[in-house]
């Protein structure tokens, strides 16, 4: 109660143009930081469990998931992508105080976002028979690779639903509702999985005199079942979330007035203005990770199983990365609505310095820990091996990863989209994708995470010397 009061009166003296000094202004960060980092911490901790649960089952499981992962990726991004274009438009409304008219904007956005994450749906599910053999898989991996690509599939409306509705939570400033929500959607995961990938087992121990056993229950899926218990997973947690979203919200509740659930033209174009370069930019970077999936994939089963493991576990690097730029769309949106151009840009330097820390010290641990993190992951010693040293390549790019990421959120709370948009794009195909087919020649793997190494740091510097420039501020006056 007293952390959800402290935040709701300084977002008002954002709304009311009340004085707001360096000193609240990082309290204020923390506040909307905190919760959505510790979110995105459980998240990571589910994806490693989920890891090591399918890499208990040998290389060949992972890697079928690592195979389609990027595809994933892909999908995922397009329906986080359609929903940002709503849910920046109500951050805008909010700070300028129109309830109503965030209301509205939040009406209009499920229609146009489910019946986008239909047609994605169908698309997927047709295509998953196909994927894993255009993208140079085995016979060994496809079946599998194709059955966890079909199921993800059936389920993007849910995930949909999912970005949608925490995507407009936290943008009315409300963070530990989804962040609450999130990590009861990790650990519904990981027990779903848990039930799900493995037989029926019987865990036995002895005490004084005694032996005691317990038989747990469980369906034998294999790789399926990890996707299977996903989607329950995403099932539940999304419906939740609707709920507090449009019942139980102070800002967003749907009971307080009504309208229509029509998407209206006007919401429509503002939403495609700030969509379009986000989804077109999802599409060509995913386009480039799997053109990286494509250069990995020749290399064999341990490469792709080492390659999939070692995005899960620079994850742990990331996730306060993400976590503060959340908050950095929320404050700079909310700031910029309100007409406080000053008060976005400390925001947006606090942010920055936040971020970069954290991903610092993460990085830190990721190198020293990551031969641990592998033992518990995979049994696989080839795996772990190669995995390790390709972690250790990659975290010395993590300070300028955060500087991108969190850039990133700055720019998407002030409607500036397209240029950032277009340097991610750069980057990735210009830099990480050349660099990694002339490396992967003679380096194999490692050759691949220099590349992104590299291009990591390049990416972070360009965003930072376009962060300390005005431009970026100008496109929201442009847009009024």
């Amino acid at each position: 109660m007293k952390y959800t009061q402290s935040k709701d009166a300084l977002l008002s003296l954002i709304r009311e143009g009340g004085k707001l000094d360096w000193i609240a202004q990082v309290k204020l960060t923390a506040l909307l930081s905190f919760p959505s980092m510790m979110a995105q911490l459980v998240h990571i901790m589910m994806q490693y469990i989920d890891a090591s649960m399918v890499g208990s089952l040998g290389a060949q499981a992972s890697a079928s998931i690592g195979l389609v992962s990027t595809s994933i990726w892909l999908f995922g991004s397009l329906c986080a992508a359609v929903s940002v274009g709503f849910y920046v438009q109500v951050a805008h409304k909010i700070g300028a105080n129109d309830f109503a008219g965030a209301r509205e904007v939040l009406r209009q956005s499920f229609m146009a976002c489910i019946l986008f994450a239909l047609v994605l749906s169908c698309i997927g599910v047709s295509i998953s028979h196909y994927l894993p053999h255009w993208l140079g898989g085995g016979e060994d991996i496809c079946r599998d690779a194709s059955l966890y690509f079909m199921f993800f599939s059936m389920c993007l409306p849910f995930s949909m639903l999912n970005s949608l509705c925490a995507g407009m939570l936290r943008c009315s400033g409300n963070m530990h509702v989804p962040s609450i929500l999130n990590i009861g959607l990790c650990l519904l995961d990981v027990l779903f999985n848990w039930l799900l990938i493995f037989p029926t087992r019987t865990y036995q121990w002895s005490m004084v005199n005694s032996q005691w056993s317990i038989s747990i229950p469980g369906a034998g899926l294999g790789v399926a079942g990890a996707v299977l218990g996903t989607a329950i997973a995403f099932i539940i947690c999304s419906s939740l979330m609707c709920y507090f979203t449009v019942v139980r919200s102070k800002e967003l509740s749907l009971r307080q007035d009504s309208g229509t659930f029509i998407p209206q033209r006007s919401t429509l174009r503002e939403s495609f203005r700030i969509s379009a370069p986000i989804a077109v930019e999802h599409v060509i970077l995913c386009g480039a990770q799997i053109v990286s999936t494509i250069i990995v994939a020749p290399l064999g089963t341990i490469a792709i199983a080492a390659n999939s493991f070692g995005i899960t576990v620079e994850a742990l690097c990331y996730m306060p990365g993400y976590g503060i730029s959340d908050a950095a769309t929320t404050l700079v949106g909310q700031s910029l609505g309100a007409g406080r151009r000053f008060l976005a840009r400390s925001f947006g330097r606090i942010t920055l310095g936040m971020g970069i820390t954290f991903m610092t010290l993460m990085a830190v641990v990721m190198y020293c820990c990551s031969p641990a993190l592998m033992s518990v992951m995979t049994p696989d010693l080839d795996v772990q091996r190669l995995t390790v040293e390709i972690l250790r390549i990659e975290a010395f790019a993590e300070p300028m990863f955060a500087a991108s990421i969190v850039c990133y959120g700055i720019f998407v709370g002030a409607r500036d989209t397209l240029i950032p948009c277009a340097m991610n794009l750069g980057s990735m195909w210009l830099v990480r994708i050349v660099l990694a087919s002339i490396l992967v020649t003679t380096m194999g793997l490692r050759g691949v995470w220099i590349a992104m190494a590299i291009e990591l740091c390049f990416r972070g510097i360009i965003f930072l010397i376009r962060f300390r420039g005005d431009s970026w501020l100008k496109k929201f006056s442009v847009s009024k």
